[in-house]
């Protein structure tokens, strides 16, 4: 296959991985997954990430049919990369993509469920040693000998079951010989303190080194000690080279010259010899002790290999778990059949549970023919069963969030990967459409926003249509009819679909298919913020809150101006309304 072939691989980018990797190791590195091999051939690790998602899961990548909905995936993504165990499980994490098997998902389910319940399960001990074995797998750059010895120290924990089962029968004896032999050898070489006689004359080559670059210093201070007659110098030079190299008498002896004429001469000669014949028993003794070390490599081959992929699946699976711990997981539902249905019970939105320090207000919401069959206190009544629904109800009242949390549950159950709500089902679609407000009348939004939107209706496969505001980029006559139109082809098309809108009064009458929701502010708390309840309304409009707005702002004015100004809208809204909203506040402010 040409590199060319592959999403994103052009001549240049190309000619970079061949230079680097060569052509074969470029194409097992894009299919494997492997970010970090193209990010040390010198792509940005962005462009590595956006090829790999494509090589690995372009037909996932398709269902994401609007750059809000790829926004939303990637997200996701980082939300789950806060979690990772290893460097190199993030990089696995950021080219996950959506899957399009049943099997792939529910594989991938199970796998990082396993993990989960696993890690759940594991004592505190457990985890820190777990966690340790991958800092230190992570600080020596992720290498072989790195996994290798996470694999023992997985081991040594005791933790060989459920995830951890790829690691439980490997043989430690083998994997430890191996350990030693990654640890001597540095790219053919041997490193030091991997052989005591090696070390033992790289020891002694490099004193002899050392006086060879000193000779006359030397010659003077064996001078200094007395020495005057020629085999009183010999015997010191002799005593010397014996006291700090470390070499037998006998290599000393056979490396003196027999023919010197000077002082000079003599050490040079002596110190050039014993340099050569030290080399040559270093570069003698490296040879065998490496061919040792790697001999014992080869016989251990398929035991790293091994470990090296285990300790990578293990750290992918346990980050993934950790993630779904954080955010209560659980395991999403897939439907069969020909209806297509989206349901959540008690669903939080990953977005505000990760960056929001209070409670997240959990929601319950249905689409299609659904298992819902309870929804909680104060609900008017469980979601009926209509495909598509208009979503209407209070400023701030949590409708885009309700739209996010949708679209996360869906991207995360397609992706094989647990979803946070206490239960979910979902029929995996064939496009995601979300799209999020963007306010402007630009008639270039509008025609582009349109031809994002539009075309996976058409297409035939099934879709989910998560859209919010539309009415934001045009004007509120036209926006209506097109949300009108919108609502319709959705129903048409059989899709599943959300729309939020301030106009639904404009919409009437609805296809039958559809239903309208709504979501409620409920007043104002002591601080004057609004409440709201997130969780809609079924079959019913949601109500608006200027009333609230307006008290808020008729209670914080400023001065007496600026208060008259504000009560003039407050008559306009109704001022009854608006005073009894900030009477029940004080009310509440005084119990």
């Amino acid at each position: 296959m040409r590199l060319e072939e592959y999403w994103g691989v052009g001549p240049k980018t190309r000619e970079t991985l061949v230079d680097e990797l060569g052509r074969e190791q470029a194409i097992r590195a894009i299919e494997s997954g492997d970010v970090r091999a193209l990010a040390d051939a010198g792509l940005a690790r962005g462009r590595a990430t956006r090829i790999l998602r494509r090589a690995t899961g372009g037909a996932g990548m398709d269902i994401l049919a609007t750059s809000d909905a790829r926004s939303a995936y990637k997200e996701l993504l980082d939300l789950a990369v806060e979690h990772t165990v290893t460097q190199r499980a993030a990089d696995r994490i950021r080219v996950l993509t959506p899957l399009d098997s049943r099997e792939e998902m529910t594989a991938r389910l199970d796998d990082v469920l396993a993990a989960r319940d696993a890690w759940a399960d594991l004592a505190d001990d457990d985890r820190t040693a777990v966690l340790e074995a991958y800092e230190r797998y992570d600080e020596r750059d992720g290498s072989e000998h790195a996994a290798v010895e996470a694999a023992l120290a997985l081991l040594a924990a005791g933790v060989d079951s459920g995830p951890f089962a790829a690691i439980a029968d490997l043989e430690r004896d083998r994997l430890e010989d191996a350990a030693d032999a990654l640890a001597a050898l540095d790219d053919g070489r041997v490193r030091d303190g991997a052989d005591e006689e090696l070390d033992r004359l790289r020891d002694a080559l490099g004193a002899v080194e050392d006086m060879d670059a000193n000779v006359l210093a030397l010659i003077e201070d064996l001078r200094s000690e007395g020495v005057r007659d020629v085999e009183g110098f010999r015997q010191s030079f002799e005593d010397r080279l014996l006291t700090e190299t470390g070499v037998t008498i006998d290599r000393v002896r056979d490396a003196m010259p027999t023919d010197a004429t000077d002082a000079t001469d003599f050490v040079g000669g002596t110190l050039r010899t014993l340099r050569s014949d030290l080399t040559e028993a270093v570069d003698e003794r490296e040879r065998a002790v490496a061919s040792e070390f790697e001999e014992t490599l080869a016989e251990a081959r398929d035991a790293v290999d091994r470990a090296v992929s285990a300790v990578d699946d293990i750290a992918l699976h346990l980050s993934l778990a950790r993630f779904a711990l954080e955010y209560d997981c659980t395991r999403p539902v897939f439907l069969d059949g020909e209806d297509a249905a989206v349901s959540v019970v008690n669903a939080r939105n990953l977005t505000l549970a990760a960056h929001d320090d209070e409670s997240v207000q959990p929601v319950t919401y249905a689409l299609g023919e659904h298992g819902v069959t309870s929804v909680p206190a104060g609900v008017n009544a469980v979601p009926g069963q209509e495909r598509v629904a208009v979503l209407t109800g209070a400023n701030s009242g949590g409708k885009t969030t309700l739209l996010e949390t949708v679209c996360q549950v869906v991207l995360l159950a397609t992706m094989g990967l647990p979803v946070p709500a206490d239960r979910a089902e979902v029929t995996p679609v064939d496009s995601l459409v979300f799209h999020r407000r963007h306010a402007s009348f630009n008639a270039g939004v509008l025609e582009s926003t349109l031809r994002s939107i539009v075309p996976p209706l058409s297409s035939g496969g099934r879709t989910l249509m998560l859209v919010d505001e539309f009415e934001a980029i045009t004007e509120p006559g036209s926006a209506a009819d097109l949300l009108h139109g919108l609502v319709t082809l959705s129903v048409d098309r059989e899709a599943l679909g959300v729309f939020v809108t301030h106009l639904a009064d404009d919409l009437e009458p609805l296809p039958p298919e559809a239903r309208v929701d709504g979501i409620f502010a409920e007043g104002l708390n002591p601080d004057l913020e609004l409440l709201v309840d997130y969780q809609p309304r079924f079959g019913t409009v949601g109500r608006s809150t200027p009333e609230f707005i307006v008290s808020r702002l008729v209670a914080n004015a400023g001065d007496r101006g600026e208060r008259d100004g504000f009560e003039t809208l407050a008559e306009a809204v109704g001022n009854e309304v608006v005073q009894r909203t900030l009477a029940d506040a004080r009310w509440t402010a005084d119990e």
